[in-house]
């Protein structure tokens, strides 16, 4: 396994006159924690889209494993999007599932063996704490629990890589800080963490690489700790 799992380099996304990223350069190894923060509209959305080529930079390229993303055919995105977990902020579950079942779908999409499904959808169910909820419907979970879901679907394929586009956007303090004891231990098992968020409080407790953006533009990249937006 390389060292850097990803690079950003010199990287803008302009749409029309709006320039939503501007020269950016990152570069990311594995293992890492990284919290990418900024004011609404500062980029870290459009980093994200970037990352899991639901975009693509209108200059510079972004490199995952050495690979540059715009050299990925389109049929063989899938193969990339199982190697990057991403959660996004309002949980985006099927009501009509359970919670085994909103994770399980994720791995019936790309035609997993159900021996396998019935493997691995209670393994991360336990990672993220939910063992007790399985057979529960997302109507009848708190904010807390439906992220945690929301992140257990996301490991189904074990990704190299986790990102969350701010995951605590939608919950509470107490169900932030019981996502970011999950994180941590997620990240101490391997998994690369990327996540942007605008909450200070978190960022400083776990004094992690703090990567700043504001209006598009990389502003600081401090090893450890330290926000004031």
């Amino acid at each position: 396994m390389k060292e850097t799992l990803i690079n950003f380099e010199n990287v803008s996304k302009t749409y029309g006159d709006f320039k939503a990223l501007s020269d950016i350069d990152i570069s990311i190894k594995n293992g890492e924690f990284v919290f990418v923060v900024g004011h609404s509209g500062a980029g870290k959305s459009t980093l994200i889209k970037l990352l899991i080529r639901e975009e693509s930079p209108t200059e510079g390229r972004i490199l995952f494993e050495e690979t540059d993303l715009n050299d990925i055919p389109y049929k063989d995105l899938s193969l990339l999007r199982r190697k990057i977990g991403v959660v996004f902020q309002d949980f985006r579950l099927l009501e009509s599932r359970t919670v085994y079942e909103n994770v399980a779908i994720a791995l019936e999409v790309t035609d997993t063996d159900e021996k396998e499904i019935k493997q691995v959808v209670p393994n991360v169910l336990n990672m993220v704490g939910l063992s007790e909820k399985s057979n529960v419907y997302p109507k009848n979970l708190s904010g807390g629990e439906k992220q945690r879901v929301s992140i257990a679907r996301a490991l189904a394929h074990e990704p190299l890589v986790l990102v969350l586009d701010e995951p605590t956007g939608m919950i509470d303090p107490d169900a932030a800080d019981e996502v970011l004891k999950i994180l941590e231990k997620i990240n101490s098992l391997g998994t690369t963490i990327l996540m942007t968020t605008h909450n200070e409080q978190l960022v400083d407790r776990l004094k992690k690489r703090v990567i700043r953006l504001e209006i598009g533009k990389l502003i600081s990249d401090k090893k450890s700790g330290g926000y004031r937006a």
